[in-house]
């Protein structure tokens, strides 16, 4: 933290700040639908690209790895029926996060899923994870189109 002194006002800035990777996608499914298999940890596996490993789950809890990022242990901390998920870690990470999915009922059997990982980023961890981040988020939407299409 710096603090900046202006006159007699001293502002404290933070240096770093949260860092917003989303991703979003149109499934032709009901909103339930898409919720009931969001809202299950277990599912979530099959969203996965094929550098996530060592994966163990239950439907509130997920345990997994990263290849040459991180070892990730997150729990269910807020549910919204047919609205949003949020998943924060049970261990300690090298970085604050949180995973978030948001659903929009689009009328018409349609939804939006949103997909948002909000990590508390210095400029240096940003520049390092933002790609592989982006890279996931986006995997991860796209196989939750394709998954629920079959």
């Amino acid at each position: 933290m710096r603090i900046l002194r202006t006159g007699v006002i001293i502002w404290k800035v933070k240096a770093d700040f949260m860092t917003n990777i989303e991703s979003s996608i149109t499934v032709d499914r009901p909103i339930s639908e898409v919720f009931d298999f969001l809202s299950d940890l277990n599912n979530h596996q099959q969203l996965m690209p094929e550098n996530v490993y060592n994966w163990s789950s239950t439907k509130d809890e997920a345990r997994f790895t990263i290849q040459n990022m991180a070892k990730l242990a997150l729990k269910v901390s807020s549910i919204t029926k047919d609205k949003e998920i949020i998943a924060l870690p049970t261990e300690e990470t090298p970085f604050a996060v949180e995973l978030k999915w948001t659903l929009h009922d689009l009328g018409q059997g349609k939804t939006e899923a949103i997909h948002t990982i909000s990590a508390d980023l210095n400029m240096m961890m940003k520049m390092i994870v933002s790609g592989p981040l982006q890279k996931i988020v986006d995997h991860e939407t796209a196989q939750l189109k394709a998954v629920l299409l079959k």
